[in-house]
């Protein structure tokens, strides 16, 4: 049966062959995007370099001859519009379907142990027809890694993470990252299950950034039964379902309708006004904001909110252009940043969610 035992390896193997670099997924359709922040951050920080890419692929390589400085300057966390940030340690084509590990094995020589593995693809349309490859290869090569003392024998974090990534049956790229460093999921994408009374299907985008903006820690302190919300832009309610969720007291402020059963919980007060010309009576634990308008607009009524003490905590949305989307992306974050009062201790992260489609979501917070 092919790819489970891979050809002894021996003096005269080849050398295998190698890259430096970054390996990023991204939404496909956003490569553009990925490619100018890598190349903006990097020359930042002062690391030569270059990205490749092709529209729709589902990712970024970004070229560099110091990879391993270049992963460390360029925090996970800090990256907008990456879904998974990982080393890139070979570049493998031509591949033998009848054997694709020794070549694995090849590249593994003497880079230490790996604490787990992850056979992924692009999430193109493409690449979506590998998925089936990605599951029975991971199947091979895990007990295979183990062997011979690639893989630990059970997950362990105090290793770096393994990646295959395949691009079709016959080449694929072999990466590692580095935990706390990089997304826990496979493909870099939180599997978070649909609500069956979920008002819409906006409700994943506040659950998954929630998940993936905060913390852990930050979670359990700052999302907590009690505590006051606004949502502006509420109808039909996706996001006031999330908060209500979490016990909170939510001002939905939409002209539009909101979902019955959400009044019926006793948690939600809905206002019928302008997102835009709403202001609390007294300041709210948390502002939620999904509301389609120009990014910059939004990002100073979010501002403003802080600059005038009414929220602490912030989700909020910021629908992109069809182009230059890196360049208003900074654009509306520099805005938020300058306008939004004198405070040494706010928090901004930023990040293009998997269920976010032409916008990213942002997450503020005073410290």
């Amino acid at each position: 049966m092919a790819d489970i035992e891979p050809t002894p390896l021996s003096d005269a193997t080849r050398a295998p062959p190698s890259a430096s670099g970054l390996l990023c997924y991204c939404r496909p359709g956003f490569e553009a995007d990925l490619a100018a922040e890598l190349t903006e951050r990097a020359a930042g920080v002062h690391v030569a370099g270059y990205a490749q890419t092709r529209r729709n692929d589902g990712y970024v390589l970004f070229h560099s001859d110091n990879g391993p400085s270049l992963t460390h300057e360029l925090p996970f966390r800090e990256l907008i519009f990456a879904r998974q940030k990982l080393m890139l340690l070979a570049e493998l084509r031509d591949l033998d379907p009848t054997d694709r590990i020794t070549p694995i094995f090849e590249v593994l020589a003497g880079r230490g142990r790996h604490g787990e593995l992850m056979v992924e693809h692009p999430d193109s349309d493409e690449g979506k027809q590998l998925a089936g490859l990605a599951r029975s290869f991971g199947n091979a090569l895990r007990p295979a890694l183990r062997k011979r003392g690639f893989l630990s024998q059970k997950d362990e974090t105090r290793f770096p993470r393994l990646h295959v990534f395949f691009v079709s049956g016959t080449h694929a790229f072999l990466a590692q990252s580095v935990v706390g460093d990089s997304a826990p999921w496979p493909m870099g994408i939180p599997r978070l299950r649909t609500h069956a009374d979920a008002p819409s299907r906006s409700a994943l985008k506040l659950e998954e950034a929630f998940m993936v903006l905060l913390t852990e820690r930050e979670r359990s302190a700052r999302i907590k039964p009690g505590m006051r919300a606004v949502d502006l832009g509420a109808a039909p309610g996706g996001w006031t379902w999330v908060l209500t969720r979490e016990h909170m007291r939510v001002v939905a402020v939409d002209n539009g309708p909101m979902q019955p059963g959400l009044l019926d919980t006793g948690l939600v007060d809905h206002h019928r006004v302008d997102g835009f010309r709403y202001q609390p009576v007294g300041a709210v634990d948390w502002l939620v904001c999904d509301m389609v308008e120009q990014p910059r607009r939004v990002a100073e009524r979010m501002a403003t909110w802080f600059r005038e003490g009414w929220c602490r905590h912030a989700i909020f949305n910021l629908k992109l252009p069809m182009k230059k989307r890196w360049q208003e992306t900074l654009q509306a974050l520099d805005l938020f940043a300058n306008t939004a009062g004198e405070h040494p201790d706010l928090v901004i992260r930023a990040r293009q969610l998997y269920h976010d489609r032409e916008e990213i979501t942002v997450y503020a917070s005073i410290e």
